[in-house]
């Protein structure tokens, strides 16, 4: 079952500290460039990816084409790609050991979610973190040491 408590949202979101951002979008009209913004503001370290920009560079960071381009652990994929498109983000946060999946409002794939829950991967479906940290109060994140 994805998590749906405000307890597990918490958990996760506190958690975390690196965010794989699949669908990032260096248009400022996108929700996928304001969500990155306020993630980074609020202390997450993001990396986004989308291969029709990679190599560009979008509120500092470097596009990379793919999740499996990434050297870094990653706690959460978060993505901003059409329902019928998620599942193969989730596949590749699976084969990168990635600890959750995070899909945003909207982005409902049950099968892909079944997967990763099957991989021992934390599932979040059809919602926002942008909406869910300041709903939840939580207090800005600090680097790990």
């Amino acid at each position: 079952m994805p998590l749906t408590t405000d307890a597990e949202i918490r958990d996760l979101l506190e958690s975390a500290r690196t965010i794989a951002l699949v669908g990032a979008s260096d248009r400022p009209n996108r929700p996928s460039y304001g969500v990155m913004a306020m993630l980074q503001r609020h202390g997450y370290r993001v990396i986004p990816v989308n291969p029709q920009i990679t190599g560009e560079h979008i509120h500092g960071e470097f596009v990379f084409r793919e999740l499996s381009q990434l050297g870094d652990p990653i706690d959460i994929v978060d993505i901003f790609r059409k329902s019928a498109a998620a599942g193969e983000a989730v596949d590749q946060a699976i084969a990168i050991g990635a600890k959750a999946v995070w899909m945003q409002l909207g982005v409902i794939d049950h099968d892909a979610a079944d997967r990763a829950e099957a991989a021992g991967l934390k599932v979040v479906m059809d919602r926002c973190p942008a909406i869910d940290i300041p709903r939840l109060g939580l207090a800005r994140i600090e680097p790990a040491a």
